[in-house]
């Protein structure tokens, strides 16, 4: 199973297979085409009050981290999880987020527990 991260900003490589947005909002200044998105589960994105939360400086990563974990237990999340996982096991799944560091945003923490 190979799941990776990158920016969806970086232009697409033939080794990304799947193409998976997984960021609540469109990011700014790309088009649709440009970004080659193959699936944009919204359900799978941090909600908006843990995103505020986060970005407002009032937790720590590991506590984020922990809050996207419960979130992504929900029915309708998990059973995306559980979608993505299923893609990954048949060939390559990119995580694409807009974050200017997706190794410490929740593409990171999406992708430890798709490879779990």
């Amino acid at each position: 199973m190979t799941v990776r991260i990158r920016r969806v900003y970086e232009a697409p490589e033939p080794e990304d297979g799947v193409r998976v947005l997984v960021d609540r909002l469109w990011p700014r200044g790309l088009a649709k085409d440009a970004a080659r998105v193959d699936e944009w589960p919204k359900a799978l994105t941090p909600s908006t009050e843990l995103r505020r939360w986060y970005h407002a400086g009032e937790g720590s990563y590991d506590e984020f981290a922990r809050r996207y974990e419960a979130e992504l237990a929900a029915p309708e999340a998990a059973e995306l999880v559980d979608h993505v996982r299923e893609l990954a096991s048949k060939g390559d799944v990119t995580l694409l987020t807009a974050s200017k560091s997706p190794e410490g945003s929740h593409a990171a923490v999406l992708a430890r527990l798709l490879q779990a």
